[in-house]
């Protein structure tokens, strides 16, 4: 079979069990790879019963056919499991060196269940596989426990590797990946989910290569695509992801002080830009990639000197920066390095930084909880100290790394009404008062409050799509048609993370719907057409909703938090409208096929293939 392996790596941890399945082919065309072989095992092998740290809760990391074949954008996975942070559908995407490496060692992908009696590591290579002892490594940061794993295996392997916050199942605990470049499955907690397994890292490494229907065809297609690619998206080569930064700024979509301030002049003191003239030393690209995104940056001077390591890129710019109002780019810098080396989504991190900085200023929280810390507004000393004090699980830096929600709860007063999350999750750096697709999506998205889930914010702007009907750019306050603009880029990103393609690869149009399907024909031969493809994303759409669903989920949980549906911004040029919830979620329900509660009827299942899920 062309574009996979068919074969699906199987741990269990508790029996020290390791076998490969054989995948169907008719599973692989219908959830393509990534998110959606992640969810058919999720909501096949767990149920209503199965909590996040249980043992039977399963971990997925699964690549797309695309990975390994050269295809731009493409290296890449999605690993899938219930999050410890929300109790719902967990996901993350991420990008480096790890994806390839498992493809070329001989697997699509690794499903991991079980609890290991002591602390383990997984080592995959061309078509093996063992569970190993990783005491050594136990309490190592992430950065640490790398390194000794490249020794005792290959200095070329790449490392998903957790770091303390994972160990102690902290609820914001990502999953570091170190090899060629270090990037973060950040968000929902799975590094915690790790850390329940004892499972420390997994590590891989191969050299094989994956069969493609039309080798020299798809070669001769990505060579002329190329060049059109490196154009569109020289921006974010030059000035990474954070470029764009003191725009997003001027528009009114960059989070401040807790999302509650409109206006800010430190915006010029931390963008890409700056960060390009000052402490830029190198760009950095995961594989199979030609925009090199990614930024290596150097503090020689100042308190926070000296640090060579990755640098933050828009997200963490905009929540450990933006959202704390701290315009000292080397401190944000080492806060991100922190969290790299504990293992802790700096989404996350900066909304619960903020918005215990709010309920500081409010007098909930005192400096006897923060053991003496002035917990102010743009104070890097804060900012820094209390990354430490999360990453340890120090004081009420334990109690933060459970996330704003669970925090603002066990705070009692109003906290709740100034923590900043849907379904628990913190949003990202994008306000959706600025884009009410954006706030559809927010509020939507299961795994809560994510940009990455429609990315439909540039479609407001000035992108389109024509192939999916996307021909003119929208107007962001309009309500008529938001639905479809943000159901279509949903089901679009979905099949993208199945894929897998990073959504940057969209950039300037450099890749289109189009050129999505010619890729996956010329390495499958499977002839899919566009709108094939299409529903293939819808259908992982509705199986991330079935899955919450499933655990209680409905139109009660698909809110946005009060300050978005109620504060308006002070500040030149802002408009300040609101995002009318009630309708728009009305008009999204109707449109998906789903009940006025948000859950997906039996018609729109059987239509999808679904059948199956039905009762369950």
């Amino acid at each position: 079979m062309y574009g996979y392996h068919k074969k699906m790596l199987r741990i269990d941890l508790s029996n020290r069990k390791i076998e490969i399945e054989t995948l169907d082919e008719r599973d692989l065309r219908k959830y393509i790879g990534g998110l959606g072989m992640g969810l058919k095992i999720l909501l096949e092998e767990t149920g209503v019963g199965t909590k996040p740290f249980d043992p039977d809760n399963i971990l997925t990391a699964v690549m797309g056919p695309c990975t390994a074949t050269g295809v731009p954008t493409t290296g890449r996975h999605h690993l899938v499991s219930r999050s410890p942070q929300t109790g719902l559908f967990g996901g993350a995407n991420v990008g480096g060196s790890w994806a390839v490496g498992c493809k070329q060692a001989g697997f699509d992908g690794i499903a991991v269940k079980g609890k290991a009696d002591a602390p383990v590591y997984i080592w995959i290579y061309n078509g093996k596989a063992e569970i190993r002892d990783a005491l050594p490594i136990w309490g190592k940061d992430s950065y640490e426990a790398a390194a000794w794993l490249k020794k005792e295996t290959s200095e070329k392997a790449t490392a998903a590797v957790i770091g303390p916050a994972g160990e102690r199942m902290a609820g914001i605990a990502g999953i570091p990946h170190i090899g060629s470049i270090v990037r973060m499955a950040a968000r929902t907690g799975l590094g915690a989910v790790m850390g329940s397994k004892n499972l420390k890292a997994m590590v891989v490494h191969g050299d094989g290569e994956v069969s493609i229907a039309k080798p020299a065809e798809l070669k001769e297609y990505i060579s002329a695509l190329m060049p059109h690619i490196r154009k569109s998206t020289e921006g974010f080569t030059k000035y990474g992801t954070s470029g764009g930064l003191v725009n997003y700024e001027k528009i009114g979509n960059f989070p401040l002080k807790n999302w509650r301030q409109g206006r800010w002049s430190g915006v010029e003191k931390i963008n890409g830009v700056t960060m390009h003239d000052t402490i830029l030393s190198g760009r950095k690209a995961c594989k199979s990639c030609p925009i090199a995104c990614g930024r290596h940056i150097k503090v020689t001077e100042g308190a926070y000197a000296p640090m060579d390591c990755e640098g933050p890129e828009y997200e963490t710019l905009g929540t450990l920066g933006g959202l704390c109002l701290i315009d000292d780019l080397p401190a944000i810098s080492k806060a991100n390095e922190l969290c790299n080396r504990y293992g802790m989504d700096t989404i996350s991190a900066g909304g619960v930084i903020a918005f215990a900085m709010e309920a500081f200023e409010k007098g909930i929280i005192t400096k006897k909880d923060t053991d003496g810390l002035e917990l102010v507004w743009g104070s890097a000393t804060a900012l820094v100290e209390m990354v430490h004090k999360m990453g340890k699980g120090e004081g009420i830096g334990k109690l933060m790394t459970e996330g704003s929600k669970k925090m603002a709860e066990a705070l009692g007063n109003n906290a709740i009404e100034f923590a900043i999350q849907v379904k628990g999750l913190e949003p990202s750096a994008h306000d959706p008062r600025r884009f009410f697709s954006q706030a559809l999506s927010y509020a939507t998205e299961a795994r809560g409050a994510c940009h990455n889930a429609s990315w439909s914010h540039p479609y407001e702007l000035a992108m389109t799509m024509p192939e999916i009907g996307i021909t003119e750019p929208q107007n962001p306050y309009q309500i008529e048609g938001k639905e479809v603009l943000t159901c279509k880029m949903q089901d679009l990103m979905s099949v993208m993370d199945a894929m897998i393609l990073c959504r940057f690869s969209q950039v300037g149009k450099a890749v289109n719907v189009t050129n999505h399907v010619d890729f996956l024909n010329m390495i499958t031969d499977w002839g899919m057409d566009i709108p094939e493809y299409m529903k293939a994303g819808e259908r992982l759409t509705n199986m991330k909703r079935l899955f919450n669903v499933r655990h209680g989920a409905s139109r009660k949980d698909d809110f946005l938090p009060y300050r978005f549906m109620t504060l308006k911004r002070t500040g030149e040029g802002l408009s300040n409208q609101l995002p009318p919830m009630g309708e728009l979620l009305s008009n999204y329900y109707a449109y998906r096929g789903w009940s006025e509660e948000g859950i997906p009827t039996a018609e729109k299942l059987k239509d999808l293939g679904l059948d199956e899920f039905i009762q369950k």
